[in-house]
């Protein structure tokens, strides 16, 4: 009887083994699954825990002025970053964090605990290394170090318009920085790191990628014409307690941009306190009204026609005339003139003479040819293209303003070249703020003889009776014209307000350079361009010149014979 109480079912025999069976098989299946089927799966979650990919930073590209001398640079720097989680475990050294990164106790503190859900904020951009390595060797939990890089600039203030800046990134935000941003940026490389789980390193970094640097820029700048531009357009802003001011010198030859200034500027290496507008380069983006110095221009036109010589007789009595309702004055009754001087004296009776023969829309379309209402294909970012009415019908008196300068709207650089043009016998080569190494292709905007006949009544203004004697330069032969506009403002144009203008090219008898400085509302007693902007013109253009090896002309000897230095405007 006890021996059969003691026998196990059969049935419940089967269930065990059943079972075991069954459960060897799932584990067995489970290795396979792992050890097989899964296993890259595994192995890579495996590694996301210990295995970290950190991006290498790539220098970026050094732009250089056309003599090799460095504009912009990047200079290496540690970007300290911190795990408030790791860090709320350390409180006890974060004043000594504090310390390093140069902030208060509470400030650091209040920093950390506003932030104590992330794993991840910045506690300091763009340390010297020497600084962050003594933070780092702190060895403070929750505290680590970004090896990148800052952009400086050696030339400061003076090309700080052209060069422009780049943002705490390293992207380019103004300038030729932001123009060629895609060029000067590099590739960043990639290393593997291997870590522990609390972060520490466990093995060296392994290169994956190598960082691929910038490409180098080289411009058209040169720096030692752009530092004599900017001294002497400094000092005459506040000579003249004027409101700003630009000045730009074009290789003729070439349409190679030498020097670019204005007044107001900035420091691109110091940027907190910067006003937006001292930021703009306003030789690229500001438009004015060019007055005088485009009646060069309207005299190119009239001898184009064939209808008009150099010494063809204008009658400019008795000083004023009516056009529509408006009356056009000159200084004085000059009587009849020829072209020559109604250049050379700045008629504007005798311009509105002309302008009235030739017709507005021939004047217009000489303009248009000369670059007047498009932009310079520079690739400068936000260069404005000036304003050029081109229609068919003008009233008299648009017609007769248009002569000279005023109801269009030009920017410094278009002035310049439009100037280089006439230097260059009637030959538009592109303009560049970048160093050519070959010589551009240029196109014959107008006839070589009427660009040359323009050239030479331009050296009368700078002469004995111009308007402009002093832009003249004793070692050269100058031509150039002045320019005093009336700044337009809410209900008409200002009596008190205006741009000062020279223009000018030289040596007259073979140009190599052509420059325009242009002062923005002079306040003292003296505003005629003549008088504000021409010196400017004689001293950086004679500078420029020896400075780039430009024999002296021996006509400026002669020249210098009968020239006074009174301050006809």
């Amino acid at each position: 009887m006890s021996q059969l109480n003691t026998q196990v079912p059969v049935w419940r025999f089967r269930l065990i083994v059943t079972v075991l069976v069954v459960a060897s098989a799932l584990v067995g299946w489970r290795i396979i699954d792992l050890q097989v089927i899964d296993r890259h799966f595994l192995q890579n979650e495996g590694a996301k825990r210990v295995v970290r990919h950190s991006e290498v930073a790539a220098t970026r590209g050094i732009i250089f002025d056309r003599n090799g001398e460095p504009l912009a640079v990047s200079t290496p720097v540690v970007t300290i970053w911190g795990n408030p989680k790791e860090l709320s475990q350390t409180k006890a050294q974060w004043p000594v964090i504090a310390k390093h990164l140069g902030v208060s106790s509470s400030y650091f503190a209040k920093k950390v605990n506003d932030n104590r859900s992330k794993e991840f904020i910045y506690l300091k951009r763009h340390m010297r290394p020497k600084l962050a390595q003594q933070l780092l060797a702190e060895k403070v939990r929750g505290i680590y170090g970004i090896d990148e890089f800052k952009r400086y600039y050696p030339a400061g203030r003076v090309a700080a318009h052209i060069v422009g800046f780049t943002n705490i990134d390293g992207k380019g935000q103004e300038g030729i920085e932001l123009a060629f941003d895609h060029w000067l940026t590099g590739k960043p490389g990639q290393v593997r790191l291997y870590k522990d789980r609390k972060g520490r390193l466990v093995r060296s970094a392994e290169l994956i990628k190598s960082a691929q640097p910038g490409k180098e820029l080289y411009l058209s700048i040169d720096l030692r014409v752009q530092n004599l531009a900017y001294r002497e357009l400094a000092k005459a802003v506040k000579r003249n307690n004027a409101s700003g001011g630009t000045l730009v010198i074009l290789d003729v030859q070439t349409g190679e941009i030498l020097a670019m200034v204005n007044q107001p500027v900035y420091n691109p290496n110091n940027r907190r306190r910067v006003r937006a507008g001292a930021i703009r380069n306003r030789a690229m983006t500001d438009i004015f009204e060019p007055g005088s110095t485009l009646k060069p221009f309207t005299i190119a036109a009239a001898l184009e026609t064939g209808e008009f010589t150099s010494s063809s007789l204008i009658d400019t009595s008795p000083g004023y005339m009516m056009v529509g309702r408006k009356t056009i004055k000159d200084h004085r009754n000059y009587g009849v003139i020829d072209i020559t001087t109604v250049l050379k004296k700045s008629s504007n009776i005798g311009m509105t003479k002309i302008i009235q023969q030739v017709t507005a829309p021939t004047v217009a379309s000489l303009l248009h040819r000369m670059g007047f209402g498009i932009d310079t294909g520079t690739g400068f970012p936000g260069e404005s293209t000036g304003l050029l009415p081109l229609r068919s019908q003008w009233r008299a008196t648009e017609e007769a303003t248009l002569s000279y300068g005023y109801g269009m709207a030009v920017t410094a650089v278009q002035l310049t070249q439009a100037y280089g043009v006439l230097a260059n016998r009637g030959k538009k080569v592109p303009t560049t703020l970048l160093r050519l190494d070959e010589q551009p292709e240029a196109s014959q905007v107008i006839p070589g003889k009427v660009a040359h006949d323009v050239v030479k009544m331009l050296t009368s203004v700078v002469e004995k009776g111009g308007t402009g004697t002093q832009g003249a330069i004793d070692a050269y032969q100058v031509a150039g014209k002045t320019g005093t506009a009336r700044i337009a403002e809410a209900g008409g144009y200002s009596e008190k307000k205006h741009h000062s203008v020279f223009s000018g090219l030289a040596p007259a008898g073979n140009p190599r350079l052509a420059a325009v400085v242009m002062i923005d509302n002079p306040k003292n007693k003296k505003y005629y361009g003549g008088e504000v902007a021409a010196p400017v013109f004689s001293k950086v253009v004679a500078g420029s010149l020896q400075l780039l090896g430009v024999s002296p002309d021996n006509s400026a000897r002669l020249a210098k014979r009968g020239r006074d230095r009174s301050n006809n405007t």
